[in-house]
């Protein structure tokens, strides 16, 4: 097995030709021909994921957000970048990340986030040519007081604050998502007739919202770790006999503590 066999096989997921201009996914370190002996599967490519890799004998890390984002001016091992770097190529470590690319694909973050909650009639949120495109938007079943809302994304995602806007008036039933950063879709998530936004990183004027439109941040990590699940999926549907893991960590790997 090469890494360009395990590329292969989550880019026929997660296309590298759909990810936007500013993202930096695929093989970040190594070589495609490079063999690979075992794959493990985490959020983010830190030292410590690097640290598992080596101990649990898997030479290829496959991350949703990419260890290197823009040019690196130092490798230093005092930066946790620079450090997860200097690991990698003395461990021989190969790097590849699917980062906006399984953003925009049915299946990837928002899809998934969406069939968790249970929402149906999904459609894309900013659509694209191809039927990808960033977030998502579906309906419940069945509408939710905001409330019950918030207890299903602590119960379904494990997550331990939401940041929410005034609640609207009432059940809401439209909701809209988009996994990681997800303020500039805010417009297109009224425009397209929801009642809830859900996304993270939301800025502090965002969540003056308009009557009947409201909005939840759960987290970065929160809203888009799920999707280390589903790439180990993918691979072990093309690869079921061959070493792929998940982080044993993932759950205790988010950057951000709550106090």
């Amino acid at each position: 097995m090469k890494v360009k066999d395990i590329a292969s096989a989550l880019e026929e997921f997660a296309p590298l030709s759909v990810q936007e201009g500013w993202d930096n996914s695929g093989l970040s370190i190594g070589s495609p021909e490079d063999e690979v002996s075992g794959v493990l599967v985490g959020f983010d490519c830190t030292p410590e994921l690097i640290d598992e890799a080596i101990e649990k004998g898997c030479n290829l890390v496959v991350t949703h957000h990419p260890l290197i984002f823009g040019g690196l001016k130092q490798i230093r091992p005092e930066d946790p970048v620079g450090c997860a770097v200097i690991k990698a190529i003395r461990g021989g470590i190969a790097v590849y990340s699917a980062h906006t690319t399984a953003d925009k694909v049915r299946g990837g973050v928002s899809w998934e986030f969406a069939e968790r909650l249970g929402l149906k009639d999904l459609r894309i949120l900013d659509p694209e040519e191809g039927d990808t495109g960033l977030g998502i938007i579906g309906r419940f079943p069945e509408a939710k007081e905001p409330g019950e809302i918030v207890s299903l994304l602590k119960s379904v995602f494990g997550v331990s604050v939401v940041r929410a806007s005034r609640p609207v008036e009432g059940l809401v039933q439209d909701v809209a998502f988009c996994g990681g950063s997800g303020s500039s879709l805010i417009g297109a998530a009224m425009k397209a007739g929801a009642q809830l936004y859900i996304s993270a990183d939301i800025s502090y004027h965002h969540f003056f919202t308009p009557e009947g439109f409201m909005i939840m941040d759960i987290g970065h990590f929160e809203s888009e770790a799920h999707i280390a699940g589903t790439f180990v999926e993918e691979l072990r549907k093309k690869f079921p006999t061959f070493a792929v893991r998940l982080s044993e960590k993932l759950e205790h790997s988010n950057p951000i503590y709550y106090y």
